[in-house]
């Protein structure tokens, strides 16, 4: 997948694609449809499959200050834009000058003129341009006038409820990682590199890779079955393990992270890149009365999430997410 920053500077490789338009975030079964419909057109044009977000994110421009919400990180959509056979993601940096364009400069600059789209494809509540004044009747007008055809998406329910990136952050507000894979159609998954912690987990017997989740929703604070691949480096595969997400109690923790233990591990993570999918909450967290307590609780939390996870998963099947 080629990913390209700039609309004003693309090669003739980056034109002519059929593109899905979004913020995509956590890249949802909302999103997918979005895409499959996009997937569709490029195939009947034999063109490229695009799709057109932005970074930072349009809701972080204009309102800085707001608590994190991403859903995943810049490397990790891209990763998952990849998985399900994007050609090329079209990330365009979202600053003051194109939060300004109109809907018909945004039409006629990005899409046509940069772009050289030969079709879109947009959600059903989908707004463009400067104040989100541009409608999907005017896309589809300046699709006539500009050559690129456009499709509308509807938008897509999960038992009854709009499935949207609100929805899923609200299922993990709650501590239903479930409820969130089944609107995503995979695990919530957090990714990044394992960072330096403490220590303190390999002196109790639990050494664990230490993840920061700066800049993303924060899921309901408490330990985790989880799934971990480990995306590079030697000891690249997929482990089960057990996850601790949160302010540490136990050591006066201050800043939120994400502690893994891996099941059945042996070596040295620190540097690589992991990606830690969130599957059943265990409880929340706690601080004990000795680290003996603490140990014996981690001991039962291992126990609990190892039959979970190996009686109770099917992540590779169409009804289950991955």
């Amino acid at each position: 997948m080629r990913i390209v920053r700039d609309y004003q500077f693309t090669t003739q490789a980056d034109r002519g694609a059929s593109v899905a338009i979004g913020n995509f975030d956590g890249v949802h079964i909302g999103h997918r449809a979005v895409i499959d419909l996009a997937r569709r057109a490029a195939r009947d044009l034999n063109a490229p499959l695009g799709v057109l977000t932005f970074e930072p994110h349009p809701r972080e421009l204009f309102a800085p200050d707001a608590p994190p919400f991403r859903l995943t990180g810049t490397e990790a959509r891209a990763h998952r834009l990849d998985k399900i056979g994007v050609d090329i993601l079209y990330e365009l940096t979202f600053n003051p000058a194109l939060a300004s364009l109109s809907p018909q400069d945004f039409a006629t600059r990005v899409l046509a003129q940069g772009l050289g789209a030969r079709h879109v494809v947009v959600g059903a509540d989908f707004h463009f341009g400067a104040k989100r004044a541009g409608t999907i009747q005017m896309l589809k007008d300046f699709g006539k006038d500009l050559g690129f055809g456009v499709t509308i998406a509807d938008l897509v329910a999960e038992d009854s409820e709009e499935v949207s990136s609100t929805a899923i952050r609200n299922a993990l507000s709650d501590g239903r990682p479930r409820d969130a894979a089944a609107m995503l159609g995979h695990w919530h998954r957090i990714e990044g590199p394992v960072i330096r912690g403490d220590q303190r987990g390999r002196d109790l017997g639990y050494p664990t890779a230490n993840m920061s989740i700066a800049g993303l929703h924060q899921p309901k604070f408490g330990v985790y079955a989880v799934l971990v691949d480990v995306l590079t480096g030697p000891h690249k595969g997929s482990y089960h393990g057990a996850a601790s997400l949160g302010l540490r109690p136990q050591f006066n923790g201050e800043t939120p992270n994400l502690e893994t233990y891996v099941f059945d591990f042996k070596g040295d993570l620190y540097g690589e890149t992991l990606s830690v999918a969130l599957v059943d909450y265990l409880r929340p967290e706690a601080k004990f009365d000795s680290l003996d307590a603490l140990v014996a609780q981690m001991d039962a939390d291992c126990a609990q999430a190892r039959t979970l996870l190996a009686h109770d998963l099917q992540a590779h099947t169409p009804q289950n997410p991955a």
